[in-house]
């Protein structure tokens, strides 16, 4: 006999990222446009190609955490901390709401720690082996987050990290509706944090000849679905957000954002770093989402695009859309990248692109695709350009690929 699905339920939000130190500020800066990339500062930009990103502004670890939590955290594990703090609290998950042992963490990076990588080397060569940090490995590893959060909020459940990329987070949130819907645990705080603004990421992605080289013009430098677009721009920060079993959350009495219906995931299985021509995996994962929420092409408003500005990966997308939802149909569908503002935070990406698009059915409002001013003829779809636009959003899908061939799309309906 075949198992009633469970419902699953969002009830908690938190995101640290280059448009705010919060979700409030994130998502009133992403709606009016207000790009989070600029120089970079948190290292010299002078010998790369590329001198821009998107960094978390006005961030101090001691204004956040405890100044030893702070000191054997890498970057990337002190803003999971700090998104999975907000999303825990918004969603009233304190004072004993949830078993410890019934509530899990699945936080994943694409990266992980980086930057400790990078300090504890230079360290070993310059002074010896002797000197690296007792705390290196721990900081370093891709888990940490998870584990951090965990002690942090006593979660006792399940608790792994996803590693795919820059479809990172939305494999985590898509394997924590999973664990609920199997009655797992009764509450996950899912999402993905990145710290990738170091010697070694910056530099790697310019010898990879990735990201936008417009130097002169930061703010407009991400610039999805444009004919002028010339790279993505690397961003860090981190996404979390809380799902429950929907009944657990009307008993104890929750504010539900909304409902997460369903995930699909494939893989290309084509080529490292490009999509699959025509964007045959991308387009399967949008199928596959909306056959497990239960839904059709017809009922979706809004897809919150990958759209990283890169030239395969926006014209790929734009066609994986076609298919997904029929060209007719795509033609109707609000679609917009918030990248063009936050940059591209890797494996924190697909976290916070969700909670954009619960916003916008929480508060009837698209965020736009802010610097679309130039469409490629091969970008044909409504990508919202320019302005935000008022809307009455019922279903949205967003979606995230990754290298690799990576793909995932999230189903999330207003409840």
């Amino acid at each position: 006999m075949d198992q009633v699905k469970r419902r699953v339920a969002v009830t908690g939000l938190g995101a640290i990222s280059p448009v705010g130190l919060n979700v409030a500020e994130c998502w009133s800066n992403t709606v009016a446009g207000r790009s989070g990339i600029d120089t970079i500062t948190l290292l010299d930009p002078t010998p790369y190609t590329t001198r821009i990103a998107g960094e978390v502004k006005g961030y101090e670890a001691d204004r956040f955490l405890d100044r030893k939590l702070a000191a054997r955290s890498d970057r990337y594990t002190q803003f999971a901390i700090i998104a999975a703090r907000e999303a825990f609290e918004s969603a009233g998950l304190g004072g004993g709401a949830v078993a410890p042992e019934r509530l899990g963490v699945i936080i994943g990076t694409g990266i992980g720690g980086l930057g400790t990588l990078e300090t504890e080397h230079i360290k070993a060569l310059e002074k010896g082996v002797d000197r690296i940090s007792p705390f290196f490995c721990p900081m370093m590893i891709g888990n940490m987050a998870s584990g951090r959060v965990a002690i942090e909020l006593n979660a006792r459940g399940i608790n792994f990290a996803t590693v795919t990329a820059c479809a990172t987070s939305g494999h985590a949130i898509a394997c924590a509706m999973d664990a609920i819907r199997l009655g797992r645990a009764d509450a996950i705080l899912a999402g993905g944090a990145e710290a990738p603004i170091t010697m070694m990421g910056l530099g790697g992605f310019c010898s990879l000849k990735a990201l936008s080289t417009r130097n002169d013009d930061p703010k407009t430098a991400s610039r999805p679905f444009d004919r002028e677009r010339d790279g993505f721009v690397m961003a860090e920060g981190a996404s979390v957000v809380v799902l429950e079993d929907y009944d657990f959350a009307v008993r104890r009495g929750a504010h539900i954002h909304a409902e997460l219906l369903g995930a699909g995931m494939t893989c290309d299985a084509y080529h490292i770093t490009a999509p699959a021509e025509g964007g045959e995996g991308s387009a399967r994962a949008m199928i596959l989402a909306m056959e497990d929420a239960g839904i059709t092409p017809g009922d979706v408003d809004y897809i919150n695009a990958h759209g990283t500005s890169t030239e395969l990966n926006d014209a790929g997308e734009t066609q994986a859309i076609k298919v997904a939802l029929g060209e007719d149909r795509a033609r109707k569908v609000m679609i917009s990248s918030t990248k063009s503002v936050t940059g591209h935070m890797l494996g924190a990406a697909g976290g916070i692109e969700l909670i954009f698009s619960i916003l916008a059915m929480r508060d009837g409002i698209v965020p736009p695709t802010a610097t679309l001013v130039n469409p490629d003829p091969a970008c044909d779809l409504d990508y919202v350009p320019g302005e935000a636009r008022k809307a009455d959003v019922r279903c949205a899908l967003s979606n995230s690929f990754g290298f690799g061939g990576h793909n995932v799309t999230l189903a999330v309906g207003r409840r």
